[in-house]
């Protein structure tokens, strides 16, 4: 055949295909609304596929070796490839191999090859998701509202004739992970005594079902999440690598505990090897106490015990903290520490960072909130495991941040000027208002470094931020310093209002967060996470 005839024949083709392409459309108004034949047309009509919106940030990206973009052998090019401009999201996604696909796990939304993507195109598609999410915020916000005007207009005590009792299902992660761990709890995680089961359902923003038993029925989603947890944690060697990619994006209740104790390096990967470590850690944690405690009177160790014993109840959560049983924990854990570093010491900041190890730990015997809970009714064998637990994991962190509380605190000094030199590159209006109002970055972001935003945040959100943290390489160092230039720039609005010195630096130190959940914390880490990915290899991004 001649090539005349071979292109004749293309276009006789192309033509039939788009005359049945068309009559296809034409019977989409008649077609069938349910059942098998609805089915088959659906499945035979041509639709474009549907955009799902990211509204929290996930794991970072996979290798691209095993996600098949690079073949095995083969270098990263070395110079970025030039993309032309993209002006749509359908032309971004049109770019990416493995972008936003419906059928991709959510878990798995960010898997991109790096050295494929255009920066500006990362930082307006993360843009857009951002903004998406405030406006669906809102949305649910205002149905939340109509919500409970609802329930207030219909007696309380009176029980549901139709015995299928509906709220309205929840939109946060943060509360459908609420109802999900209290379902779970008791089937996912041994208990060291029998506890009190409690029948209060945590009311949330949209509709859970119950069951007979008064418990809320997870949604599939919380579901699925905690199984690969589960799976994941059941293995005779746990990979850490996935259990980080997947706890990225939040650890389940459940199974907050033993992650959190794996990825702190805590407890090995091996099964086997776990109880054996955790029965020697807490036997080598109690002969510090014996060797050391008692030298808190003596006078060289009465400076830092007297120090200790002044912060502790200046902690949050208070009615945590004032409890007789918890200082005397955290006084102990404390004194240890500074002991057996001397090159720091105690210094003020370090207790706040025992809190979310204690609460997390605490959590894995008891299903009441823990900053409403009587801890001193938990066994003394308990109270010791949790405390030992919370040592050796606090070390752990500290380990990496050390120099924030050695002498003269570089590490914090050093980190301030980064931040400083970054929010000059991400947003120059919000640097220069402050540097207008000469409010230095010293005198707010030294907490933010010194605490780890503990003080800036609640502590539900703490804990929702040090699970991506302890994920991330160098989480509580690094990427806490691109968390930070995100949550200063997040206030770019109010920073701007403000006029006046005074008032500009008691609002920085004196954030409106109190109402935050996983929510915000996720579009906060989503930001972060574009702010690493566009400047933390860009030479110049900030000075060192």
């Amino acid at each position: 055949m001649n090539y005349g005839k071979l292109v004749f024949c293309v276009a006789i083709l192309n033509k039939l295909l788009c005359s049945l392409a068309e009559t296809a459309t034409s019977y989409a108004p008649w077609r069938p609304q349910s059942g098998v034949c609805a089915t088959a047309i659906d499945n035979f009509l041509i639709k474009p596929r549907p955009i799902q919106h990211v509204y929290g940030a996930q794991h970072p990206p996979f290798d691209p070796l095993l996600h098949g973009t690079l073949k095995p052998g083969a270098k990263p090019p070395t110079t970025p490839v030039k993309l032309k401009k993209v002006s749509t999201f359908q032309e971004f996604e049109s770019n990416t191999s493995d972008a936003w696909d419906a059928g991709d796990d959510d878990d798995e939304l960010l898997a991109m090859a790096t050295e494929s993507l255009n920066t500006d195109v990362v930082m307006e598609t993360a843009n857009r998701v951002i903004q998406n999410h405030s406006k669906l915020q809102e949305q649910h916000k205002l149905q939340e509202e109509h919500v409970e005007r609802q329930q207030a207009q219909q007696p309380s005590d009176l029980p549901s004739a139709s015995g299928d009792n509906r709220l309205v299902k929840s939109v946060s992660e943060s509360n459908a992970s609420t109802s999900t761990e209290s379902a779970n709890e008791n089937a996912s995680m041994p208990r060291s005594q029998s506890l009190p089961q409690t029948s209060t359902v945590t009311m949330v923003g949209g509709v859970v079902e119950h069951n007979t038993s008064g418990l809320p029925i997870i949604s599939e989603r919380e579901a699925s999440r905690l199984d690969k947890f589960r799976q994941l944690l059941a293995g005779p060697n746990t990979n850490l690598e996935e259990l980080r990619k997947l706890s990225w994006s939040g650890i389940p209740k459940p199974v907050r505990p033993i992650t959190w104790k794996l990825l702190s390096g805590y407890l090995p990967a091996n099964v086997d090897r776990r109880q054996g470590t955790l029965q020697r850690k807490r036997k080598e944690y109690f002969a510090f106490v014996e060797q050391y405690y008692d030298s808190r009177n003596e006078e060289t160790h009465q400076d830092t015990y007297r120090q200790i014993h002044i912060d502790i109840p200046r902690m949050s959560p208070e009615a945590l903290i004032l409890q007789p049983k918890v200082t005397e924990i955290f006084e102990r854990i404390l004194f240890i520490w500074a002991i057996r570093h001397p090159a720091s010491g105690y210094v003020q900041g370090i207790n706040d960072l025992v809190t979310p190890f204690f609460v997390v730990f605490t959590c894995e015997y008891t299903e009441e909130e823990v900053e409403n809970f009587d801890v001193s009714s938990l066994p003394t064998e308990v109270l010791q495991n949790i405390e030992a637990d919370s040592f050796w994991c606090m070390s752990k962190l500290l380990d990496g941040i050390q120099d924030n509380y050695t002498f003269a605190q570089p590490g914090i000094q050093k980190k301030v000027k980064m931040l400083e030199e970054l929010v000059s590159r991400i947003d120059e209006q919000v640097h220069r208002h402050l540097e207008q109002h000469e409010v230095k970055y010293l005198q707010f972001a030294f907490r933010w470094m010194n605490n780890l935003l503990m003080r800036e945040v609640p502590l539900r959100c703490t804990i929702r931020l040090w699970d991506t943290y302890q994920s991330e390489p160098e989480g509580f160092s690094h990427f806490h310093l691109y968390v930070c230039a995100a949550f200063l720039v997040r206030w770019k609005k109010e920073i701007l209002e403000e006029k006046d010195f005074q008032e500009l630096l008691i609002f920085l130190q004196n954030l409106p967060t109190m109402h935050w959940g996983n929510e915000e914390i996720s579009v906060l880490l989503a930001e972060a996470y574009r702010l690493k990915f566009a400047f933390a290899d860009a030479p110049n991004h900030y000075k060192r």
